[in-house]
């Protein structure tokens, strides 16, 4: 869900810990496991909107007081030579999945990547079933649309 290995370390040592000084809290009305999934969901979310912010403020530091111009540096992009069909597919998932929402990312990456089921999802994203289905629907049209360019020579 984070898109980085060490933010989603992070999220899980952060789980942990909450989950240990909430242990109290739990009233097994869920099951122990979607209990946790959504106490590392928060964390998740807290962290990509901490990094989010951290963002923001690189980005307005790194204006041009004369200009308004941003001082980037050119991305480094691998030529097609270099990368086959699904490297540049997986090159570009990632930046597709940023501009999904919070709701819409994490549900489809608990849908595709983790397996879980609509229900489930449900559950652990406190949203109704529908919801979570729209949630993941919305993401893989936005998703279908993004990667859509790569998939023209393909056909």
């Amino acid at each position: 869900m984070s898109g980085n290995e060490e933010d989603a370390e992070d999220a899980v040592q952060e789980t942990f810990l909450r989950a240990f000084k909430q242990l109290r809290s739990f009233d097994g009305r869920s099951s122990f496991a979607t209990w946790i999934y959504r106490i590392c969901t928060n964390c998740t979310i807290d962290a990509l909107r901490l990094r989010k912010k951290r963002e923001q403020k690189r980005v307005t530091e790194l204006e041009d007081a004369e200009t308004g111009i941003l001082s980037r540096q050119p991305s480094k992009e691998p030529s097609p030579e270099q990368l086959a069909q699904g490297g540049e597919i997986a090159g570009r998932l990632g930046p597709a999945l940023d501009t999904l929402s919070t709701m819409e990312r994490t549900a489809f990456v608990m849908r595709h990547y983790e397996g879980l089921g609509i229900e489930e999802i449900g559950r652990i994203l406190d949203v109704k079933p529908n919801a979570a289905k729209h949630s993941i629907f919305r993401a893989v049209q936005k998703l279908r649309r993004a990667l859509e360019p790569l998939m023209e020579g393909v056909r």
